[in-house]
C-alpha cells in the first residue's frame, strides 16, 4: 500500500527561552501544544505537553530534540490533546504520560505511565489530576530555576489578554467537577505561582500573546462562585 504523505506543517515558535508553542493540531479540535526545553527543568529529556499535529515539521524539531538532548516525554493533560499520539510515539519512542481515567484511550501505546491524583515528574514538576474538562483532565506546574508556569489544559481557557475563565463547552464532561478541580488547583499552588500560563487551546483571545502573564494574578480573579 502506498504511505500518504504527511501535512508539511509549521514548526513551532519559540516563545520564551525554553519554551515552544505548536501551531493548533485538527486533530486536537485546535488545541495547542506546548514543548519545555529539559535545560530549562533540570531533565535528562524534553518536555511535550499535549499532542501537536502530526507533521512533517513537526517530526523533524521534535526527532532534532531528541537527538540533541535523548528521548522526552509527552504529558497528556486531558483526551481532548490525544491526538494522534500513538502513531508520535512510534515515531519518536517518547514516554507517555497520562490521568488513569484516561489510559484505556490509548490503546498500543508502548511506554505509558498512568497516575492518579497527583504525580512528580521531578524536582518542581508536579502533576494534578483536575477531572471536569475530561474525566482525567490534569495540570502541569513547573517551578524549576527560573522557570515558573503552569500548563492548564483546558481546565481555564484566556478571554482576553491576561484573563481567563472556565468555559463550559458542550464537550464538557462534567461542570461541577470542573469548578471543583478549580477550587483545588487554587490552594494546591504555592503562593504566588505561577508567573505564567500556558492554556491548551483558544489563544486567539490573547490577541498575538501566547502565554497568560501574572499567571496567580489572574487566577485570583476568578470568581467561581458566579
Amino acid at each position: 500500500m502506498q504511505t500518504l504523505a504527511l501535512d508539511p506543517g509549521r514548526p513551532p515558535q519559540q516563545v520564551r527561552p525554553g519554551l515552544w508553542l505548536f501551531a493548533p493540531s485538527r486533530d486536537s479540535q485546535g488545541g495547542s501544544s506546548w514543548l519545555l526545553e529539559a535545560g530549562q527543568i533540570g531533565c535528562s529529556g524534553d518536555l511535550l505537553v499535549d499532542c501537536p499535529g502530526y507533521t512533517e515539521a513537526n517530526l523533524a524539531f521534535l526527532r532534532q530534540r531528541s537527538s540533541e538532548r535523548g528521548p522526552g516525554r509527552l504529558v497528556l493533560t486531558s483526551r481532548e490533546g490525544h491526538g494522534r499520539c500513538r502513531r508520535l510515539q512510534e515515531a519518536l519512542g517518547w514516554q507517555v504520560v497520562v490521568q488513569e481515567q484516561e489510559a484505556y484511550l490509548l490503546p498500543g501505546i508502548e511506554s505509558c505511565l498512568t497516575f492518579a491524583e497527583k504525580y512528580s515528574l521531578g524536582p518542581g514538576l508536579e502533576l494534578l489530576w483536575t477531572p471536569g474538562p475530561t474525566p482525567g483532565a490534569s495540570v502541569l506546574h513547573c517551578q524549576v530555576g527560573e522557570v515558573d508556569g503552569l500548563f492548564c489544559g483546558r481546565l481555564l481557557l484566556p478571554v482576553a489578554p491576561g484573563q481567563l475563565q472556565p468555559l463550559r463547552t458542550a464537550r464538557t464532561f462534567h461542570w461541577p467537577r470542573q469548578l471543583a478541580s478549580l477550587w483545588r488547583l487554587t490552594s494546591w499552588l504555592p503562593s504566588n505561582s505561577p508567573q505564567w500560563i500556558a492554556c491548551g487551546g483558544a489563544l486567539g483571545a490573547l490577541r498575538g500573546e501566547k502565554l497568560v502573564l501574572n499567571g496567580a494574578e489572574a487566577l485570583a480573579q476568578l470568581d467561581l462562585s458566579a
